[in-house]
């Protein structure tokens, strides 16, 4: 009977000692304390790894159902430096804590990083369990895991009647015998699959993605449009183009590659877009033009025979309270499709990053559509943080899309609380499915162009995957006057927000035209790197009704032709002519200007340049462009590391991760 009840004792001991735990913690940027979404957090022992997750909306993680014990921690997002914590214990019994800020060190206030003490598992928690050091171990007499218990107090070891034995059978019991060694769960026997299962699991597993992707692939919906060729000087000398300010390209190419785990589809990828993306520290205008104009050449780095032309223009900066006063109307998409994180979850703190940079004087109005359109909030001083972020946080998903009928309502929302002097703007959060009401892509684009013209514009922000309409959201913000951004984290929410707020809001410069007129003298041929979609005919840069993009407060526009030359060209090969009208103007201003032909090695331009034409490389390596000779990510990779400079917000040294992402899907290929 004695035997029997230290059997039972043992039984339960050891039962609950088996009990696991939980880590739990929030991911947030080291430098303004927001949290990260969707952030990686891995968790490692003795350099394996052990399990994983990603943050919620929140920042927050989970890493539940561990067992106790000291481990490595390991946050990353792409952009951030990634972070690691050792030798963190994790209790059994406890709630466990760990915060981490990425790009400014690791917050471990809440955390004990020290060598754990016996015992691990504390006194009067519901968990319990045994623990040696290595030392003690290796003075025990025995090593065998199952033969531990009989040298521990209280327990002892003997046979077992034939009763018991029945009962260990069904219960499992040399499963439930663990020791913890160093803080390491060492158990008595382990379940493990076999290698064909393991191999079917994954086989399944990867075929499951696989289809997942390829059902992405096949939902979304871009523009098809035809890489520029070369043309030859002697037929036709003249080049001319809209400028473009979009950036959503870009970020789409990066949810591909980190979240999709795939190359972007190719039609996905606009160079010129990519190239926008970042800031080329182009000097600030001076004088009464609301831009300057900047070009540099140098030899291609991936044709050595031919150069690079690039031509720069940088918008006059605004401080952000000095603007006039906004009006802006928030349409947002609640329709069932919009249910995902990446969506109408994303959407509220995405625009809770505005309402935080906005002024008393700001004024803003919530629209929302589904099945019908409906006026959430009316217009309402920006100084009331509360109230719009509590209309937000009440949206839900649900019903069909009625875009066209919200956007009628928006439009009308935003006459109504016009302001003459101010920016009167509607900026619409979607995933571009609209299926209900004016769903005729002409019907809406007349919509927008008449507002346009009444003085309401249009931004569109896209959001999610797996329907996303790239092709009807570019038109739509070419229409409206607008910008057009595609939103995959808050990062990015960050930047269109807060880092880039002045160019989102303010127009400075309207129907902004390029044309070069190329030497033909001295100009053999010549090719417009992107801008597929923004050509223009000759006698378009003259035609003032001719509608082109708009240039944003602090905005950078960039563009790259690869040229030929028959010989070496004279100082002036060309000539660059700008049109453009202030937003109120309908009569166009003109300026003019030379670029040098004196091209220097590729290695001694810029490093603007030299990151420019690495950014160029990228994309026409991701849409299979005919024109890239023998250049390979890896000298991509080379090329931006190079000319990364001092990347304030760590923009090029993303840039360089996703090229290395991309060589490495390439090489998986191959």
């Amino acid at each position: 009977m004695k035997n029997y009840m230290l059997l039972t004792i043992l039984f339960f001991g050891l039962n609950l000692g088996h009990a696991q735990t939980s880590l739990n913690g929030k991911v947030i940027d080291g430098e303004t304390n927001e949290p990260i979404l969707f952030g990686s957090v891995v968790l490692y022992k003795n350099g394996s790894l052990i399990t994983g997750t990603e943050t919620d909306l929140d920042g927050f993680y989970n890493l539940a159902n561990i067992d106790p014990g000291t481990y490595d921690v390991e946050a990353s997002y792409v952009g951030y430096n990634t972070q690691r914590v050792t030798n963190v214990i994790v209790y059994g019994g406890q709630a466990n804590n760990l915060d981490i800020k990425l790009g400014g060190g690791v917050d471990l206030q809440e955390v004990v990083v020290v060598q754990y003490k016996i015992p691990l598992i504390k006194q009067d928690c519901t968990t319990s369990g045994g623990t040696l050091t290595s030392e003690q171990l290796k003075k025990l007499p025995t090593r065998n895991i199952n033969s531990m218990a009989s040298h521990t107090a209280g327990i002892r070891s003997g046979k077992s009647k034939k009763k018991w034995k029945r009962k260990k059978k069904k219960s499992a019991r040399s499963e439930a015998t663990f020791y913890l060694v160093d803080g390491i769960r060492v158990q008595g026997k382990a379940q493990k699959k076999s290698r064909l299962k393991k191999w079917k699991e994954s086989r399944a597993a990867k075929k499951q993605v696989k289809k997942e992707n390829q059902a992405i692939r096949n939902s979304e919906e871009y523009g098809k449009f035809v890489e520029n060729d070369f043309i030859a000087a002697q037929e036709e000398n003249t080049s001319t183009f809209s400028i473009d300010v979009d950036k959503a390209s870009y970020s789409l190419a990066r949810r591909y590659l980190t979240q999709n785990r795939q190359m972007p589809p190719q039609d996905a990828v606009r160079i010129e877009e990519m190239i926008n993306y970042f800031d080329y520290e182009y000097d600030s205008p001076e004088g009464k033009e609301p831009f300057a104009v900047y070009t540099e050449t140098a030899r291609c780095p991936w044709n050595a025979e031919n150069i690079l032309l690039k031509v720069g223009i940088q918008g006059k900066k605004m401080e952000k309270n000095t603007g006039a006063a906004n009006n802006l109307v928030f349409l947002i998409d609640v329709s069932g499709s919009m249910g995902s994180a990446k969506k109408l979850q994303l959407i509220k703190p995405a625009f809770k990053y505005l309402i935080r940079n906005l002024r008393a004087q700001d004024r803003v109005a919530i629209v929302t559509y589904a099945g019908a359109a409906g006026l959430v909030l009316p217009s309402t001083s920006a100084a009331d943080s509360t109230t719009i972020y509590k209309a937000l946080d009440n949206l839900q998903s649900g019903g069909s899309t009625a875009g066209g009928a919200g956007i009628q309502l928006a439009y009308k929302t935003a006459l109504k609380n016009f302001i003459k002097e101010g920016n009167n703007r509607v900026i619409l959060a979607t995933d571009g499915d609209f299926n209900v009401g004016i769903s005729d892509p002409t019907g809406l684009e007349n919509l927008i162009v008449k507002k346009r013209k009444e003085g309401v514009y249009l931004t569109t922000l896209g959001f999610g995957m797996g329907n996303y309409k790239d092709n009807r959201m570019e038109i739509l913000a070419d229409k409206g006057n607008g910008n057009y951004s595609y939103i995959d984290d808050m990062k990015e929410a960050k930047k269109v927000f807060v880092t880039d707020l002045t160019g989102t809001l303010y127009t400075i410069a309207k129907d902004v035209k390029i044309q070069i007129d190329f030497d033909k003298e001295f100009v053999k041929n010549y090719r417009l790197i992107g801008y597929e979609n923004r050509l223009l005919e000759k006698e378009d840069f003259h035609d003032d009704t001719k509608d082109a993009g708009e240039l944003g407060a602090g905005h950078t526009v960039t563009a790259l032709y690869e040229i030929k030359l028959k010989s070496e060209a004279p100082e002036e090969f060309l000539k660059l002519k700008l049109r453009y009208k202030f937003p109120k103007n309908r009569q166009s201003n003109y300026i003019e200007t030379f670029a040098m032909g004196d091209a220097q090695p590729f290695e001694l331009a810029s490093e603007n340049f030299q990151f420019a034409a690495s950014v160029a490389g990228f994309g026409m390596l991701l849409r299979g462009s005919k024109y890239t000779n023998n250049l390979t990510y890896e000298q991509v990779a080379q090329m931006a590391t190079a000319a990364k400079g001092k990347d304030e917000f760590g923009y090029r040294k993303e840039l360089i991760e996703l090229v290395e992402i991309a060589q490495g899907m390439n090489a998986q290929v191959k």
